[in-house]
C-alpha cells in the first residue's frame, strides 16, 4: 500500500495544535469581550485581564497573525465578524465550545500515558475554574446541537407522543427542539442536581418553562422519573460502557409507559470500528474523559437494549458524526416506523 502521507503533511498536522491553543487561551481568558468594541495596548489589555504584559502582547499577536484580532498602532481591536462568536455579549457566540475543547485538549495531551496505564487522563481545571468548565461542557452541548436540532427531530417524524423524558437532558436544547415541534406535549428533564438551574433558565428564556418538569438525580444511582411515552437519550450513551448501557435501557424500559417509545442520538460506528472518522476520534476522546467509555456498532446497540426487553430495534438516520438515531419500543411500540 503505498504511503499516503508526506513529512509535509505529517509536521502540518501535529503542529496544528498552535493556533487551537492560541485560540482556546484567548477564550479562557475572555480577551474578546475584554476588548469588546474598544481598541487597547497590549498593556492597557495586560491590566485588565490582569495577565502579564509580555505574554498579553505575544497572545495579540499570534491572535492577530491568525486574523482573530486587528492591529494597528500598537492597539488592537476585534473585527465585529469575530465578536459575533467569540464575545460573551453576542447571543451567537460559541465561547461555551472553544472553552470545552481547551478541556478536551488538556486530556489529549495525556493520551500516551492513557494507552500506556488504561487510566483516563487526569481532569485539571481551567484557569476559570471546575464550575466554569462544567457551566462550559453544558453550553458547548447547545452550541453542537441547536444549529441541527430541529433538523433531526424532523426525521424522526412522523412520531407521537404527549410525554418526552430527556434524560441526561443538559442545556435543554433537545427538550426545546421538542417541544416547538410538538406543541401539545410536554417534558420532564432529568440531570444531575448542579445542570437543572442552567437547564432551567434556558428553557424558560424559550418561553417553555411552563410544560417542562426538571427532575434533578444520577442515572447510575437513581430511578428515573417514570409515565413519559417517549424516551430520548442523546449523546448519553458513549460516555458509559455497554455493561452500564445495558443496566440504564432497563431504567429507561422501566419508566416508560408501555407502548413507549426510545430514541437514541449517538455515534454509530461500522463493525471495522475505523469509520466513520470523526466516530473513531470520539473514541479517543472519550478513552481519554472517561474510565469506560467508547463508541458502539449499531449490532452492539441492538444486542444491548433487547437484553433490556425493547423490540424491535432499527437504525433510522446514519450520521457521519454524532447525529445518528436508533429508534426501539416497549412492548407493541417495538415494531413502530419512523421516517430517515
Amino acid at each position: 500500500m503505498t504511503n499516503r502521507w508526506s513529512p509535509d503533511e505529517i509536521l502540518e498536522m501535529v503542529r496544528a495544535f498552535q493556533p487551537a491553543c492560541v485560540l482556546v487561551a484567548a477564550a479562557e481568558l475572555d480577551v474578546f469581550s475584554s476588548l469588546g468594541a474598544r481598541a487597547m495596548t497590549a498593556k492597557a489589555m495586560a491590566a485588565s485581564l490582569g495577565c502579564n504584559r509580555r505574554a498579553t502582547e505575544v497572545l495579540l499577536d499570534a491572535l492577530a497573525s491568525l486574523g482573530f484580532l486587528t492591529s494597528r498602532g500598537g492597539k488592537y481591536a476585534v473585527p465585529a465578524k469575530t465578536a459575533e462568536l467569540l464575545s460573551e455579549t453576542s447571543p451567537r457566540n460559541i465561547l461555551a465550545a472553544v472553552r470545552h475543547s481547551a478541556n478536551c485538549l488538556r486530556r489529549w495531551s495525556q493520551l500516551a500515558k492513557v494507552v500506556k496505564t488504561g487510566r483516563s487522563a487526569e481532569q485539571a481545571a481551567s484557569i476559570r475554574g471546575r464550575a466554569a468548565d462544567e457551566a462550559a461542557f453544558i453550553g458547548a452541548m447547545d452550541n453542537f446541537s441547536s444549529p441541527i436540532a430541529g433538523k433531526v427531530v424532523n426525521q424522526l417524524k412522523p412520531l407521537r407522543f404527549t410525554h418526552l423524558l430527556d434524560i441526561g437532558g443538559a442545556s435543554g436544547t433537545w427538550t426545546i427542539a421538542f417541544l416547538r415541534a410538538f406543541p401539545r406535549a410536554r417534558a420532564t428533564l432529568f440531570d444531575l442536581p448542579s445542570v437543572i438551574p442552567l437547564a432551567r433558565r434556558r428553557i424558560a428564556k424559550a418561553g417553555l418553562g411552563d410544560r417542562v418538569t426538571f427532575v434533578a438525580g444520577d442515572y447510575y444511582r437513581d430511578r428515573l422519573p417514570s409515565g413519559a411515552d417517549f424516551a430520548w437519550l442523546s449523546a448519553i450513551a458513549h460516555q458509559n460502557s455497554r455493561r452500564q448501557n445495558r443496566a440504564l435501557f432497563r431504567k429507561i424500559y422501566s419508566a416508560l409507559q408501555n407502548g413507549g417509545v426510545l430514541v437514541i442520538r449517538d455515534v454509530v460506528m461500522e463493525p471495522s470500528r475505523t469509520k466513520p472518522l470523526a466516530g473513531a476520534m470520539f473514541a479517543v476522546n472519550m478513552l481519554v474523559a472517561t474510565q469506560t467509555g467508547g463508541t458502539y456498532t449499531f449490532d452492539e446497540f441492538r444486542e444491548d437494549l433487547t437484553s433490556a426487553g425493547f423490540g424491535k430495534v432499527t437504525l433510522v438516520r446514519h450520521d457521519q458524526a454524532m447525529n445518528s438515531l436508533i429508534h426501539t419500543g416497549k412492548g407493541s411500540a417495538g415494531s413502530a416506523n419512523t421516517s430517515s
